[in-house]
């Protein structure tokens, strides 16, 4: 085939995707791999969110198949991210509108650094990792409480059946939760916890067990591994709500609808940002709805007029 029709063949079945990875290891430069990561993806035309921190490397990446998976087996051959944990998903060609590569004190804002310590094999002190089949035995031997590890308000489209919400509007206010007592009756108990793909839980675990939680499991590979494994029709309901343009995922074409609209009650996935441009809460609103009027949070509503730009 000539040089310009295998070009052309190409660009023809071009298959745009999204990369979702991590990996906890100490990182003695995050500043010089922040530097090789951004110019890494620009090279690559690729858009998303990276973050780096002396702990490792946390983000998610979107791009056509070909330049993410060389973007992946470029980054997998420095030794330190050789075990980079990486889940795929299908994505629309314009799932993030610019890319970030930044450092930080965390890859994961629980607000605590000084509190994670990680070596070469991960992080240290954390909860027992279990995969999709695992978690299903350990389901029908023993009676198991899941904890969702996620922001309370992703939990309203969809979460594991029976699940423990905690009321956390931000990763940063588990620290306060976890200390406030209010789950200390569960430290005997065996608990899963669960997040999208599985960094949140990472932290959050070794946090639990620092503090006494004695049986903490977490879901290896998050929401999204189980949703590979078992879609709809296993313990997880709903949709998936997902930090890009896309909103949110579903497993199958059977996927309960859990949430419900905040103006007019009617049941949707959708989500969308309080019509307020100062505020930055999430709503449950459907797309009628979400077109011909404001959407307010609570406090908002109570007022009844968005606060100018």
């Amino acid at each position: 085939m000539p040089w310009e029709a295998r070009a052309d063949y190409t660009r023809s079945v071009a298959v745009p995707k999204i990369l979702l990875f991590y990996v906890f290891t100490p990182l003695a430069d995050p500043e010089a791999l922040r530097l090789w990561q951004r110019d890494l993806c620009t090279s690559l035309g690729l858009r998303g969110r990276i973050l780096l921190s002396p702990h490792g490397i946390n983000g998610t990446l979107g791009g056509e198949l070909a330049d993410v998976k060389r973007w992946l087996r470029t980054t997998r051959e420095y030794a330190p991210f050789r075990d980079l944990d990486a889940k795929w998903s299908d994505g629309t060609g314009d799932d993030f509108p610019r890319l970030s590569v930044k450092v930080r004190d965390e890859i994961v804002a629980f607000g605590a650094p000084g509190e994670l310590r990680v070596d070469e094999d991960g992080v240290v002190g954390g909860g027992e990792k279990i995969g999709p089949d695992e978690l299903h035995e350990l389901v029908a031997r023993e009676e198991v409480t899941f904890l969702d590890g996620r922001n309370e308000f992703e939990s309203r489209i969809g979460r594991f059946r029976g699940a423990v919400v905690p009321d956390v509007a931000t990763t940063r206010e588990f620290v306060a939760e976890l200390d406030s007592g209010r789950w200390d009756h569960l430290k005997e108990t065996p608990v899963v916890t669960y997040c999208t793909g599985g960094v949140r839980c990472e932290v959050l675990t070794s946090l639990m067990t620092a503090r006494g939680f004695e049986r903490v499991y977490q879901l290896d590979g998050g929401v999204v591994r189980y949703g590979e494994r078992f879609g709809d029709d296993g313990l997880w309901d709903g949709s998936l709500y997902v930090f890009d343009r896309r909103g949110s995922v579903e497993f199958s074409d059977h996927a309960a609808v859990l949430g419900r609209c905040v103006d007019c009650g009617e049941p949707t996935s959708r989500m969308q940002n309080c019509s307020d441009p100062q505020c930055r809460e999430q709503l449950v609103v459907c797309a009628p709805c979400g077109g011909q009027s404001a959407v307010l949070c609570e406090p908002h509503r109570a007022s009844g007029v968005p606060s100018p730009a």
